[in-house]
């Protein structure tokens, strides 16, 4: 081969060199990843027709104990509404022995929740309504189950309805939680938790307690829209308290922090003849 041919292939072995070697190392590189957003799961669809179906019956009003939080600090607390429903009088203890006595209540012609009115609430709960949820978030519910302090740790499921029949009927979303863990050797039935409150890991209320199935290991609460539309239908204040991180490991003595500031409390109701 004539010494011309070699400098031709040895120009053109160049040319290829230098390109190969000129280039971005990243051009032919794959676009990165798009980030994880839904790390908990995803994100809780609305509600269908194929949600399942909770059947309570309502029964006439007895005397009872359950829970309720505060909403600002003018004396406003949330329960849910069979706490309260047909009650002669009403009270919350706010020390030991001690119950203070409710001025008014306002029930949700539509949910099972109702709003109670008294001289003041000293430390209100921080509520997120409209934040979206995402299915396996943490949940931590708290209030007096069986009548004394008690809370429960469970993971959000899905969307239910609630149907009710019996003294009151209707049917209303709620969002079914799945029962992981409970504290202070809590055994049996939730009975006087409902109206209470369950907060997130970041300390905020997400929703109020309605119902229990115990032999499912299931909570239900009322949907954060169903709960923001009762609050706004009536121009409640919202004022944000004292908030503490929930974890899994820490959320009994937070609880008790919650039930000591006056955030929770039990909620007693009286029916006479």
């Amino acid at each position: 081969m004539r010494s011309f041919d070699w400098v031709i292939y040895a120009l053109v072995l160049g040319v290829v060199v230098w390109t190969l070697f000129s280039r971005d190392p990243k051009a032919d590189a794959p676009e990165p990843p798009i980030a994880q957003i839904e790390s908990e799961g995803p994100t809780l669809p609305p509600p269908s027709p194929l949600d399942e179906q909770v059947l309570v019956q309502v029964s006439e009003p007895k005397d009872g104990i359950g829970t309720a939080f505060a909403v600002n600090t003018s004396g406003q607390w949330i329960t849910a509404r069979h706490v309260v429903d047909g009650c002669n009088s009403v009270g919350l203890l706010v020390a030991p022995g001690q119950y203070v006595p409710v001025d008014s209540i306002v029930v949700d012609p539509d949910h099972d929740l109702a709003l109670l009115t008294t001289g003041r609430s000293p430390n209100p709960v921080k509520l997120d309504l409209e934040s979206p949820l995402r299915i396996g978030t943490y949940g931590y519910h708290v209030g007096y189950p069986q009548g004394r302090p008690g809370e429960v740790a469970t993971k959000l499921m899905s969307r239910s309805k609630l149907i009710t029949r019996g003294r009151r009927e209707g049917a209303e979303p709620i969002l079914a939680w799945a029962e992981i863990g409970r504290t202070r050797g809590l055994t049996g039935p939730l009975g006087g938790i409902s109206g209470g409150p369950v907060f997130d890991a970041n300390g905020a209320v997400r929703g109020v307690i309605v119902a229990e199935s115990p032999r499912r290991g299931r909570i239900y609460t009322a949907a954060p829209t169903s709960v923001d539309a009762f609050l706004t239908s009536l121009s409640i204040n919202r004022e944000d308290g004292p908030t503490e991180v929930f974890a899994e490991e820490t959320y009994g003595p937070v609880s008790d922090n919650a039930r000591r500031r006056l955030q929770v409390v039990k909620v007693a109701c009286r029916v006479t003849p």
